[in-house]
């Protein structure tokens, strides 16, 4: 239980993932949080800070190009499988039981967003944690035109891959003392992301009993 524990623990720590992982665990993490409902729970926003900021400093010893190009393809590629998994088993994630893993108040919750964003919810999912993972999901669920699907999954994957990684890389480079402050870097994106999204669901929640007390 301890072993599995620790397991976890690495998973969840994003400088241990690129000191002793690199680029290629890097780029299968990304993968799996971005489609496959087990990685909801995986650092995707601050993995790919860091990475940046490391690539900068040249402690993670990788061209931006290089890693810009795979952390992308992993973005998009782990986005077009949830999607092929939520067109194929969509009714079966449905009817599914609450598990360790998968949650149906995930669904609901990124349901909402869909309702209140549209289609622009693959966008501004990239940047959601848990709505991440399950966006694609439901958009293959419901059926999403393929066409619609790959624009806003390749446009949301550059966008959120060239300003985190970019943005981590540029600080890295002028400012290579921000390695010391990892942790700092990590609180703040998880506070910044929290109250995203809890601060979205209310207001999608919000505006759902609106719209039932007007009809």
């Amino acid at each position: 239980m301890e072993q599995i524990t620790d397991f976890f623990q690495y998973l969840l720590n994003s400088e241990e993932i690129i000191r002793t992982g690199g680029l290629v665990l890097i780029a299968l993490i990304i993968f799996v949080e971005n489609g496959l409902f087990f990685g909801f729970f995986l650092p995707g926003d601050y993995l790919l800070f860091l990475s940046g900021v490391f690539a900068g400093t040249k402690i993670l010893d990788v061209p931006l190009l290089v890693l810009l190009g795979c952390i992308f393809a992993a973005a998009v590629l782990g986005s077009l499988v949830g999607y092929l998994t939520g067109y194929v088993f969509g009714d079966r994630l449905q009817n599914r039981p609450d598990s360790l893993f998968f949650k149906k108040k995930h669904i609901e919750t990124t349901r909402e967003y869909f309702l209140k964003y549209g289609s622009r919810t693959l966008v501004i999912a990239r940047f959601l944690p848990v709505v991440r993972t399950f966006a694609p999901i439901l958009s293959g669920l419901i059926h999403m035109d393929f066409k619609y699907f790959m624009l806003y999954n390749v446009l949301g994957g550059a966008i959120w891959t060239l300003s985190l990684v970019g943005g981590g890389y540029y600080f890295g480079e002028k400012f290579p003392w921000i390695v010391d402050y990892v942790h700092w870097v990590i609180l703040f994106f998880l506070a910044i992301t929290t109250f995203t999204v809890v601060r979205g669901y209310l207001n999608a929640r919000k505006e759902m009993t609106q719209e039932k007390e007007t009809v």
